[in-house]
């Protein structure tokens, strides 16, 4: 008979490291669910992002591992529970890789991606609804490359709404320090469309048992103050075109449905 137990969590072995607006919270919503998986206290760590953590040497993992304390997870009696956490902007920021190499260099990575004009978008009236943007969506892109000049500041995190969305590089990056065995690449619209599918196929690549008849509910919605202009979307398409073919060699994806302006 398998019973509930608390394991000192001492390694994390999985991370949803990206991206942000695509779907993570409503993936940490089902982790949650998952009797074999056990998250810290709170969603998105921002542990391997954060600069003053790392600035000092050597790095202090309890930081991270503390939160897991009152985590019980199931013990099986052939893989036992797994820890992880979701922080998408671990994908965005340029350290964040090495650093999750160094800390497990078996670390399973999850990522969802988006299609980067409509993830634009919803970063943007994300933004609004906590006012923290006063410019129109149009007059913030053109503002952005002012804002996040100067690296490791919370404009960049905040107002990167396009370069958040340049995701090949970001992948290089992930590449470079992860194989590709261990990186599990969803497309966001496939997640929403054909949850359970899409669900069942991220569980198996954890090595944890299918999660069955969870009950789906709308995560981390925040209600737009207006639709996107065909104006703001013809723009975006242009400039994120190059990006998204890249995307799809690298990945052996069709994503002729995120080139169309014609939304």
């Amino acid at each position: 008979m398998f019973g509930w137990k608390s394991r000192r969590v001492e390694r994390l072995e999985f991370i949803v490291a990206g991206a942000q607006k695509s779907g993570t919270t409503a993936l940490h919503y089902f982790f949650r669910k998952h009797p074999q998986i056990a998250l810290p206290d709170r969603q998105e760590m921002h542990f391997f992002d954060d600069e003053e953590i790392f600035s000092r040497q050597p790095v202090d993992y309890e930081l991270l591992h503390r939160y897991f304390r009152n985590r019980p997870v199931r013990l099986l009696p052939v893989r036992h529970g797994l820890a992880g956490e979701v922080t998408p902007s671990y994908l965005y920021w340029k350290s964040a890789m090495e650093r999750i190499r160094n800390y497990n260099p078996q670390m399973k990575l999850i990522i969802l991606l988006r299609n980067p004009i409509d993830r634009a978008f919803a970063h943007w009236n994300m933004q609004r609804f906590k006012d923290r943007e006063s410019l129109d969506f149009l007059d913030a892109l053109k503002e952005e490359p002012r804002r996040i000049a100067q690296s490791l500041t919370i404009e960049s995190r905040r107002f990167a709404y396009v370069d958040r969305g340049f995701y090949s590089g970001q992948l290089e990056r992930v590449f470079k320090f992860f194989p590709r065995e261990q990186v599990k690449i969803v497309k966001f619209e496939n997640f929403r469309d054909r949850k359970q599918e899409t669900l069942d196929e991220i569980f198996e690549f954890l090595g944890v048992k299918p999660l069955r008849r969870a009950r789906d509910k709308d995560r981390n919605v925040v209600p737009y103050e207006r639709a996107m202009t065909p104006e703001e979307r013809k723009y975006l398409a242009g400039v994120f075109s190059a990006d998204i073919t890249k995307l799809e060699q690298m990945l052996g994806w069709d994503l002729s449905d995120w080139k169309s302006s014609d939304k």
